[in-house]
């Protein structure tokens, strides 16, 4: 089954684990560097918690996740169209001041990840501020029905090295925020996209 299929057949169960997580620890920094009335794209959604979060502070927020079921309970929950599309599908150019990748990158093999990065950058404007967030650790194979991919700090930054219109702004770890699921840590990347001479 692959991560899309589980989040389809799970979609309820996730939805609850996740939908009041407080995540301002790491919101915050995100938010402080985006302009006024920033364009910013809610990557892998979920039940569209940050979604609401980013639209209260002013931004206009395009809400995407790439499981139907997920898409439908954050319609819901955000009361606005939440756009089904998964990352290969992805054809953004030029679009967002800000692009939000909360734990939705942790099911992509290195291959993939690189490519959904490529993806990433094209989609940001200059000056545009990218977050995601993985885990962190060794995992590299199926637990639980799904694909995970976990990385070590220096992993990570060998990942932004590949990206030179990637200005690395920070990586920091933070603790799992969700209930019951305090062992876990979290690395959190901010980047911005600059002008790199070809």
């Amino acid at each position: 089954m692959d991560s899309i299929d589980y989040y389809n057949r799970y979609a309820v169960p996730y939805y609850e684990e996740t939908v009041d997580v407080d995540m301002t620890e790491v919101i915050e920094p995100f938010m402080e560097l985006l302009p006024e009335n920033a364009e910013v794209l809610d990557l892998g959604c979920g039940s569209g918690r940050d979604t609401i979060t980013l639209e209260e502070r002013g931004f206009y927020v395009t809400a995407m996740d790439g499981s139907e079921e997920m898409c439908k309970l954050a319609e819901v929950n955000t009361d606005q169209e939440v756009l089904q599309m998964t990352y290969e599908e992805m054809e953004f150019d030029n679009v967002f001041d800000g692009i939000w990748a909360c734990a939705s990158l942790v099911h992509l093999t290195d291959e993939e990840m690189r490519d959904v990065m490529k993806k990433l950058v094209l989609a940001l404007k200059t000056d545009g501020i990218l977050y995601f967030s993985v885990h962190k650790g060794n995992r590299d194979g199926i637990y639980n029905g799904r694909y995970f991919r976990d990385y070590s700090k220096k992993e990570l930054s060998g990942l932004m090295e590949e990206f030179p219109e990637l200005e690395l702004i920070n990586i920091w770890t933070t603790q799992d925020a969700r209930s019951g699921k305090t062992d876990g840590q979290w690395l959190n990347v901010l980047a911005k996209k600059t002008e790199v001479e070809r």
